[in-house]
């Protein structure tokens, strides 16, 4: 008789912990090699067999924890995003006014912008929706509302330091950040003689506080909007 079936005290629950632990570890290396494949050969261009092949798996261990191409480029978008979030809301909460909230904003966004890799996949990822007018909606709600969890609740805490309240329109805050990172992302990777550090430092201050104003904007004439429609 097999020993453990004579153990009833054997706990298999480690065989688990182990199995689930290798999983995770084969999806992070998926990850990892579609970071390098689609650096190599843009999005539209890459392969599923040259993810698996680069991760040294096979197709099938591909399907196994992703759907397809795009469901592993929002596995490494959220894996950006949960770092930058980290991280910004660390160095946020060491912020003790809007003028140092804001300078993390800058910091964090110029940061991101020079990371050739990142911004050219996230520009990639746009066209290919773009190209493929059926899936288009599907993808960029899913990209903005992966957008907005990045920065969401910080984003609020900016507008509500200046307007004494918060909430707006998440849908809109979310696009134009992600309008703000491509249109100078693109500009840079194109053109990177085109300005130099402080000057896109510059821009990026001058837009972040543009958009703070048109919120600040739209919430109050929202408020005040709520405030008429009510019963008198």
């Amino acid at each position: 008789m097999n020993q453990d079936s004579e153990n009833p005290l054997v706990d298999f629950s480690d065989h688990g912990a182990k199995r689930q632990e290798r999983s995770l570890l084969t999806r992070q290396t998926l990850i990892t090699a579609a970071r390098v494949i689609f650096a190599r050969d843009g999005f539209e261009m890459a392969r599923l067999e040259d993810i698996a092949a680069e991760a040294g798996k096979t197709r099938g261990a591909f399907y196994a924890h992703f759907e397809n191409k795009e469901d592993v480029f929002f596995a490494i978008f959220e894996e950006d995003i949960y770092n930058d979030h980290s991280r910004l809301a660390d160095l946020l909460s060491k912020a003790s006014n809007f003028e140092e909230r804001l300078e993390v904003f800058i910091n964090k966004l110029m940061k991101i912008l020079k990371d050739k890799r990142r911004m050219l996949l996230d520009i990639e990822f746009k066209l290919y929706a773009i190209r493929h007018p059926h899936k288009q909606k599907r993808l960029a709600d899913l990209h903005a509302a992966m957008c907005y969890r990045c920065a969401g609740e910080e984003v609020d805490s900016l507008f509500s330091e200046v307007t004494g309240f918060s909430g707006g329109n998440k849908r809109r805050e979310a696009t134009q950040f992600g309008a703000l990172l491509n249109g100078f992302a693109l500009n840079e990777l194109f053109d990177p003689m085109g300005m130099n550090e402080e000057q896109l430092r510059q821009h990026i201050r001058a837009a972040l506080l543009t958009m703070i104003d048109l919120g600040m904007a739209d919430r109050k004439g929202s408020l005040i909007s709520s405030l008429g429609s009510r019963p008198s």
